[in-house]
């Protein structure tokens, strides 16, 4: 391959490789916050449903409590005669009109009765129930005596033993009901009257039709979602899928989210991947759990995020290429030139020249041809090679220059220079710089060990303490857990080098800074404190959210939230006269 075909392919493969990532890191990073924002939609829907549901069944709640101190219904039971025929019926027209004044601006609410076991009561709809005294209904309600307790749906032919509507359509099939035992008493001047011990307690029965709740889901949902409401003990209340309805539905997750009561997490149910949302109510305790395939939410905007990361990938290598072939020529046509012109040197026309019409390296290049040919043309058969040698022990010489272990060297005979001199504290100073840039100049700028950040601390606290004459002293009271974690290198430097440059400005003696480290649960913290002149509130601002502030802390600041997330980073506590305390907050055990 020539020349400028292996510098055309290098190019396409550097400008591919990061194409390639950054389209793949631009498409997942889109397809996941969509999916995240899409799962928080559904979740506020589900929220926003539990409520309205809470709110609606609440007010019959409520009503219900009024209903133990209403006179009226106390003096009807309490001088009723169950067996006399035209009193019951007199009561129930009664008792019908009084649950109508608490009950009737509820829309959701179909029937509204009282059961005894001689009588129902305020029959507001025609409900062929036989005797609901012997419904399972009615035996909770009494156990209960006097709680409300909310009854899951039910299948009504079943329930009250109505086996002739079986076969039928009727509206009122599925019904839950909120049940109380009542056991009315009133305050008469300052006594509380109760009913007389042998007067039956009735039930109060409030019937919502399972499509209360189904109107809510079907019409605030995605679509593509199942929805699912569960009692404590499993029976389905209401669901997209009417088969299921009133029987049991047992899985292990659903026992986790109960325990957690409110939330939202992604499970693979059925193959797929799915977002479950899940919500308790405060009211009836039931369970509402949404379920929406994940491939519902973004499946419209997959196709759109897919065909823009393309065309953008596309557009940017295209204009790449572009790009490409225009350094190709600028690089590739003064190389042909030289190449032609050594060609001529080589077949030995020493006075061949390039034409110089740039000013960058290739210009300065042309003319050190030229000149080399000039030099070449006078010295061609005695110093020929002598010059060549030159060349070669010079361009070693600069390669030396740039080799960092020259500096290492050069510091090490600094080092041995100060020792044979008796300069003791010249000769840490050297070696602590010496460790300082062994350890800045690795090329491995990944996260080190705490003690390895600490060891630089103490070669960095050593120089400005000679500095500065024993101006101020550090003190350090780390946990020793922390010390083989790993976290960003040169953490603390910005932080100690405001201390020692500002805080301690306008101080000869007496400067304190303490290095603390902790951790807290799943989190680790380290404070850095100074007892040094301290920063004004506007000073703190300044450094944390202006653009002008230090460029060391905020720098520092970004590398913990590149590294770790938004979550954490550092608090600076100060106040004019006390002193400064920041506190770096990085998670535990990361890497």
């Amino acid at each position: 391959m020539t020349f400028k075909a292996r510098l055309l392919l290098s190019y396409l493969i550097i400008i591919a490789l990061p194409l390639l990532v950054l389209s793949t890191l631009f498409y997942r990073t889109s397809l996941h916050v969509v999916t995240e924002q899409a799962q928080k939609n559904v979740y506020a829907v589900v929220k926003k449903n539990n409520d309205v549901i809470d709110t609606k069944l609440g007010v019959a709640d409520q009503n219900s409590r009024a209903l133990f101190v209403d006179k009226d219904l106390f003096r009807i039971f309490n001088d009723l005669d169950p067996s006399a025929d035209e009193q019951l019926v007199a009561a129930d027209r009664k008792i019908s009109a009084i649950l109508s004044k608490y009950f009737s601006q509820n829309e959701d609410v179909y029937a509204v009765q009282l059961w005894t076991s001689y009588f129902n009561f305020g029959l507001t709809r025609s409900l062929p129930q036989g005797d609901p005294a012997k419904s399972q209904i009615y035996k909770e309600a009494e156990e209960a005596a006097g709680k409300m307790v909310w009854y899951p749906t039910y299948d009504f032919t079943r329930m009250f033993d109505q086996a002739w509507l079986k076969d039928g359509d009727i509206e009122f099939r599925y019904l839950f009901s909120a049940t109380r035992l009542l056991n009315f008493s009133h305050l008469e001047d300052s006594t509380l009257v109760k009913l007389k011990p042998g007067v039956e307690r009735p039930v109060l029965t409030i019937s919502y039709k399972s499509t209360v709740l189904d109107a809510l889901f079907e019409k605030s949902i995605p679509a593509g979602s199942t929805y699912m409401v569960l009692d404590p003990n499993d029976v389905v209340v209401a669901s997209s899928d009417k088969s299921q309805v009133t029987g049991t539905y047992k899985q292990d997750w659903i026992d986790a989210f109960r325990a957690q009561g409110s939330g939202t997490t992604r499970l693979k149910l059925n193959g797929a991947n799915q977002i479950v949302v899940f919500d308790r109510s405060e009211v009836t305790g039931w369970l509402s759990i949404v379920v929406t395939p994940q491939s519902a939410l973004v499946g419209s905007l997959v196709p759109v995020i897919r065909t823009s990361t393309i065309v953008s990938a596309l557009a940017l290598g295209g204009v790449a290429l572009l790009f490409a072939y225009f350094i190709l020529g600028r690089v590739t046509v003064p190389i042909k030139k030289l190449m032609s012109a050594m060609r001529s040197v080589g077949e030995g026309d020493f006075q061949t020249r390039v034409e110089v019409t740039r000013n960058d390296e290739f210009g300065l290049l042309s003319q050190r041809f030229n000149r080399m040919n000039d030099r070449i043309a006078m010295l061609v058969k005695e110093n020929y090679e002598i010059k060549l040698k030159e060349k070669e022990a010079e361009i070693h010489a600069l390669n030396m220059q740039m080799n960092p272990h020259f500096l290492y060297n050069t510091l090490n005979i600094m080092n041995w220079t100060a020792i044979e001199n008796n300069q003791r504290e010249l000769s840490k100073m050297l070696v602590c710089l010496s460790n300082m840039l062994h350890y800045t100049s690795r090329k491995d700028w990944g996260a080190v060990h705490l003690s390895e950040e600490l060891e630089w601390m103490r070669n960095y606290f050593y120089i400005m303490s000679a500095r500065f004459e024993g101006k101020f002293s550090v003190i350090y009271e780390i946990e020793p857990a922390l010390y083989e974690e790993k976290l960003p290198r040169l953490l603390f430097q910005p932080f100690v080098e405001n201390a020692i440059l500002h805080g301690f400005s306008a101080m000869e003696t007496g400067g304190r800074i303490a290095i603390r480290g902790w951790t807290e649960g799943q989190d680790r913290f380290f404070e850095i404190r100074d007892n040094g002149r301290g920063i004004s509130k506007e000073g703190i601002d300044a450094i944390l959210y202006k653009e002008s502030a230090s460029v060391g802390i905020k720098n520092t600041i970004s590398r913990i939230r590149m590294a770790y997330g938004e979550a954490y980073g550092i608090r600076i506590r100060s106040a004019p006269g006390e002193g400064t305390s920041v506190i770096v907050h990085l998670p535990h055990n990361a890497q």
